[in-house]
């Protein structure tokens, strides 16, 4: 029968020591839970696609625009229920410095793409009643303190703006995504306001970034994705379609091998957490040598000795561990509006919380498991003759 008392007295005596190594444990385990919830949140928008939607965009680039020529073509294809233009506007906010995303697109079309746009404020009705009016995430609106009605100018970096007072949006609506697929870091405006200006400010028709198509539910996605790349084949602009999944891997895969990048930090962080702790419980083991010999000569059986080493162990790593998730955890509403824009849908998940907990019981059990063989063999008259 292990003993509390002894366990919470051994790590009492040397506080610093202890304390020192439960911090280290709870920066630890808060930077793997944090990064592994980095690539949670980039994998978020693939997870969270729809079978039922595809995306057409330039076969040569994602920054190759598209005639706006190819809707109708594209939307005579049999199974494509609905189809929106799509297109990047790049702007900024003349005071704020945070980067948010923002997309002219047809307004009517926006919510029966997605029905993941879930409206809680004003009504896509309020939109479209308005030329300048724009739709925007909670998430974005809570970051700049926006409110509904409220005007917001941008700077226009690719599309230059209306003379005089530049790009203007009325706030009309604000959108909770139900789903990861949908960032609510984002500024949804009309197509007409943005393709009226530009026509007006560069004197050309502006082309469609993307087209994004929602199929009827039994549609065979690889038959229409093959048809619509088809209609093109000879041109003026070559297109690829492909599924919404497949469209958010790009994304991911534009920064690079990201998860292995983060997996190695983080086995980088576990190796060395786990020495740590090895030798502090070898030098604890050390400096209780003589006790131990004294608790076996009074009674304790090997067994209970060897406990004692593996539950200090335990209770030291799990204070640390569990301190550092709990930190993960609470810091989550913070870290996902500073890294919203970049990692939309940050979350410190479940899983990640269950990984977590297992790798610090490992960590306790790896680091114990050393001093409790040698406690466990240890001879009395050996402890005894030691100097404390």
């Amino acid at each position: 029968m292990v003993s509390f008392k002894l366990v919470r007295r051994y790590l009492g005596k040397h506080k610093v020591r202890s304390i020192l190594t439960i911090g280290s444990l709870v920066v630890a385990l808060f930077l793997l839970c944090m990064l592994r919830s980095l690539v949670v949140a980039l994998d978020a928008g693939v997870r969270g696609a729809k079978r039922d939607r595809l995306v057409v965009q330039s076969a040569v680039s994602l920054f190759v625009d598209l005639p706006q020529s190819y809707q109708s073509k594209i939307a005579a294809v049999e199974g494509i229920e609905t189809i929106c233009k799509w297109q990047w506007f790049g702007g900024r906010h003349p005071t704020e410095e945070a980067f948010f995303a923002q997309f002219a697109v047809d307004m009517s079309e926006l919510p029966k793409l997605y029905p993941e746009i879930a409206i809680v404020e004003g009504s896509f009705a309020d939109v479209a009643a308005e030329r300048r009016g724009c739709v925007v995430g909670r998430t974005l609106a809570k970051t700049f303190n926006w409110q509904l009605g409220q005007t917001v100018p941008l700077l226009g970096t690719i599309f230059p703006g209306p003379p005089g007072d530049g790009w203007q949006f009325t706030i009309k609506a604000i959108y909770e995504p139900t789903s990861s697929a949908v960032d609510g870091n984002t500024l949804f405006f009309h197509w007409d306001y943005f393709e009226e200006t530009v026509e007006s400010t560069m004197g050309m028709t502006p082309g469609t970034g993307t087209y994004f198509l929602r199929t009827a539910p039994d549609a065979d996605q690889v038959a229409i994705a093959g048809a619509v790349e088809q209609l093109f084949d000879n041109g003026p602009q070559r297109v690829t379609c492909s599924t919404e999944a497949e469209f958010q891997a790009q994304f991911v895969s534009m920064v690079g091998n990201v998860p292995f990048f983060v997996a190695a930090i983080g086995g980088g962080v576990l190796i060395a957490i786990v020495l740590a702790c090895i030798n502090t419980m070898l030098m604890a083991f050390r400096e209780q040598l003589h006790d131990a010999g004294i608790l076996k000569a009074v009674g304790f059986t090997d067994g209970s000795v060897a406990g004692l080493m593996l539950a200090e162990s335990l209770l030291l790593c799990g204070l640390g561990g569990f301190g550092g998730i709990a930190l993960a955890k609470l810091s989550e509403p913070g870290l996902r509006a500073a890294l919203g824009s970049m990692f939309p849908g940050y979350e410190v998940t479940g899983e990640t919380l269950l990984l977590a907990s297992a790798l610090t019981l490992a960590v306790g059990l790896v680091a114990g498991v050393v001093p409790a063989l040698r406690a466990r063999a240890l001879r009395v008259v050996e402890a005894l003759r030691s100097v404390e």
